[in-house]
């Protein structure tokens, strides 16, 4: 069976699956259900496991050892709507990027321009805009932001825009 055929409103996927990542795989139902919902299990509380979390789109993020109660609480957060991803969790973790002068290119090996172009998609502009303020041709931005997106395991643009503001990279 397709995502496409299952009735379901929330995913609980585990980050680490025996035969794959729980992060493809939150990709791949939100790319296909762009309405369902994912919470991620994980067993570790990690800078790691959280950003793969954002990254993949999950709505929440939950370490393993939950009480049922509180799982099912979650669940229906999530399903209602509302983020999952802990504030305290996220803010540690972005607080700790930020603390560096380059959060995104020490975690993804982005390059100096790369994450100059990052910070600017971040902040809504667009490759044109971004070009003239870099003083570069509209396609080397092009080819940056196709560089990074492919780093960043992402497939779109506005996807990198709410990495940017979840890291905290557009603020410069």
């Amino acid at each position: 069976a397709t995502f496409k055929t299952l009735d379901f409103d929330v995913a609980v996927l585990d980050v680490r699956l025996p035969d794959g990542s729980g992060v493809e795989l939150c990709r791949e139902i939100l790319t296909n259900c762009s309405e369902v919902k994912v919470l991620m299990l994980t067993s570790f509380s990690d800078d790691e496991a959280l950003l793969g979390a954002i990254l993949g789109g999950a709505s929440g993020f939950v370490i393993k050892d939950i009480k049922n109660l509180e799982l099912l609480g979650a669940i229906r957060q999530v399903a209602s709507g509302e983020s999952l991803l802990s504030t305290a969790s996220v803010s540690e973790v972005t607080s700790r990027l930020r603390r560096n002068n380059n959060p995104a290119s020490e975690i993804y090996e982005l390059t100096d321009q790369e994450q100059r172009v990052l910070e600017f998609i971040g902040q809504g502009m667009t490759n044109r805009e971004i070009a003239s303020t870099m003083f570069l041709a509209e396609k080397t931005i092009k080819n940056y932001v196709s560089s990074l997106l492919r780093k960043l395991g992402l497939e779109r643009r506005t996807q990198a825009a709410g990495l940017a503001v979840r890291l905290g990279v557009d603020r410069h």
